[in-house]
C-alpha cells in the first residue's frame, strides 16, 4: 500500500506541474505507450507505462525413487509480472533515464539507469539495467515472450538479467547492420550492493559483450524486441548473435548474484573462481514464420589452489566446481507461425548437458524440455492471451526412470 501511495503522489505531482503552463506542455495516452508528457514544446519528455500478467500455473512433479513413484501437484494464480516504467528524455542535453519496478516481486526495483546519447545510434548508460550478454531470449523483456515463461536455457544460465555497471551500445551499417554492445558490471547481479553493509561485494568485476549482425538489413521497426514475427517481414530477415561474459570471481552459480557460496585460498581468505558464458543465437523471420536457435556454453577458470574450507584441508577437485557453478553446454530451438488474424502457434525443444555428466553432485543435470504454446494477440503485443504446456525431464542418477515436470500456464497480458 505504501508503494502504491508514493507512486500515486508522484503521478499527481507531475499532473499538477502541467497545469502551471498548459500552453507549452501536452499529454497523451495510448494503449501500450502509457501516459506521455511533453514539456517546453517537446524539449523534455516524461512517460509512465507498464504491463501486468495475471497467470494461472499448474505443475505436476513426478519423482522416481527406489521406494516408488511420487507425484507432487502445485497450482497457483498470481500476477507473474506487475511492471511500471518511468522514463524521461532531455533533447538538448541528450540525457535520458529509466526506472522499472515490478510490484509482484519482493525486490521490486528492476532497472534504474541514466543514459547519454551521442546520436541516434550510439549511447552510454550507467546504473542497473538489463544486460545484453545473455542468450537472446533473456535479452527480450518479459512482455515480449513467445511463451508464458522463458525457456529452460534462459532460466538455467541467468538468475535475474539485470546488473549494475557501465553500458555502451552502438549500431552502424545499412544493407548489413552491426549492433555491438559492451558492459562492465559489478559481477554481483541485481541490487549487487546487498541489503546492508554486511552484504558486501564479492569477487571482482564482470566484462560482457554482444554483437548482433543483420546480414539482410534490420527488422522492421518494433520487430527486433521479440523472437516472434509480429509485423510479418515481407523479406527474409536474420539476426545473428554472439555474446560472451567473464566474471572475475563469481560467488553465484551463474555469475548473476553474489554470496551464495564461499571458497578459500591457502590462507583462509575468500577466493572465487572466474566464470565465463558464451552464447550463439540465430533469429529468422519471414511472413509470420520465425525460428530461434540458441547455443549456450559455460565454464570456469582460475581453479588452482582453491579450497572448500578456510583451513585449507580440502583442495577443490576439478569436477567439484560443478557443485557451485552451472558448467556445461545447451542447445535450444523455438519456432512458430504468427497469422494475420493475430494467432501465434509455437513450439520449443531444449537440451542441457553438464560438463561432468557422471558427477552426481553437479548442479546442471542432463535435461530435456519440450513444449507448445498458443497466443492470441488482440491489440498487438499490448493485449494478448497465452497458453503453454511443457514437459521437462532430467536424469535420475539412481538408475531409475528420469524424473519429469509437467507444467501448464494461462495468462492475460495487458500493457498500458
Amino acid at each position: 500500500m505504501k508503494k502504491l501511495i508514493i507512486t500515486t503522489l508522484f503521478i499527481l505531482s507531475i499532473s499538477y506541474a502541467f497545469t502551471q503552463d498548459s500552453e507549452r506542455n501536452s499529454a497523451s495516452f495510448s494503449l501500450g505507450d502509457g501516459i506521455s508528457f511533453s514539456f517546453n514544446e517537446g524539449d523534455y519528455e516524461f512517460n509512465i507505462f507498464g504491463f501486468i500478467k495475471p497467470t494461472y500455473i499448474y505443475n505436476d512433479e513426478e519423482i522416481y525413487t527406489s521406494d516408488g513413484e511420487f507425484s507432487n501437484v502445485y497450482r497457483q494464480f498470481k500476477s507473474q509480472n506487475s511492471n511500471l516504467f518511468f522514463t524521461g528524455f532531455a533533447k538538448e542535453e541528450k540525457l535520458s533515464f529509466t526506472i522499472q519496478m515490478d510490484y509482484s516481486s519482493n525486490n521490486p526495483l528492476v532497472e534504474a539507469f541514466i543514459g547519454y546519447h551521442f546520436d541516434d545510434k550510439t549511447s552510454l548508460y550507467f546504473g542497473q539495467m538489463q544486460v545484453s550478454h545473455n542468450n537472446l531470449e533473456m535479452v527480450h523483456n518479459e512482455d515480449q515472450l513467445r511463451f508464458t515463461d522463458r525457456g529452460l536455457i534462459s532460466r538455467t544460465y541467468t538468475e535475474n538479467g539485470e546488473e549494475f555497471g557501465l553500458f555502451f551500445e552502438t549500431s552502424f551499417g545499412k544493407s548489413i547492420v552491426f549492433n555491438p554492445t559492451f558492459a562492465i558490471t559489478s559481477g554481483d547481479g541485481k541490487n549487487s550492493f546487498g541489503a546492508d553493509s554486511r552484504d558486501s561485494d564479492k569477487g571482482g568485476v564482470k566484462f560482457g559483450s554482444r554483437i548482433n549482425i543483420f546480414p539482410f538489413g534490420d527488422f522492421l521497426e518494433g520487430n527486433r524486441l521479440s523472437s516472434v514475427d509480429l509485423i510479418q517481414e515481407q523479406k527474409p530477415k536474420v539476426q545473428l548473435g554472439l555474446a560472451y561474459s567473464k566474471n572475475i570471481g563469481a560467488s553465484n552459480q551463474v555469475g548473476d548474484g553474489h554470496g551464495d557460496f564461499t571458497l578459500y585460498d591457502n590462507s583462509g581468505n575468500e577466493l572465487f573462481p572466474d566464470y565465463s558464458q558464451l552464447f550463439i543465437d540465430l533469429n529468422f523471420k519471414y511472413k509470420g514464420f520465425s525460428i530461434l536457435l540458441e547455443y549456450a556454453d559455460s565454464f570456469a577458470s582460475g581453479l588452482n589452489q582453491i579450497y572448500t574450507d578456510p583451513n585449507a584441508f580440502n583442495l577443490l577437485e576439478p569436477q567439484q566446481i560443478s557443485e557451485y557453478l552451472i558448467i556445461g553446454d545447451s542447445q535450444g530451438i523455438q519456432f512458430g507461425y504468427f497469422t494475420k488474424n493475430g494467432i501465434s502457434i509455437d513450439f520449443i525443444y531444449e537440451s542441457l548437458n553438464p560438463e561432468f555428466d557422471l558427477f552426481e553432485n553437479s548442479i546442471l543435470r542432463k535435461t530435456s524440455n519440450m513444449g507448445v504454446g498458443i497466443s492470441k494477440y488482440l491489440a498487438g503485443n499490448n493485449l494478448k492471451m497465452q497458453a503453454s504446456a511443457f514437459r521437462t525431464c532430467y536424469e535420475n542418477f539412481s538408475g531409475l526412470d528420469d524424473n519429469q515436470f509437467l507444467s501448464a500456464a494461462f495468462l492475460v497480458q495487458v500493457a498500458f
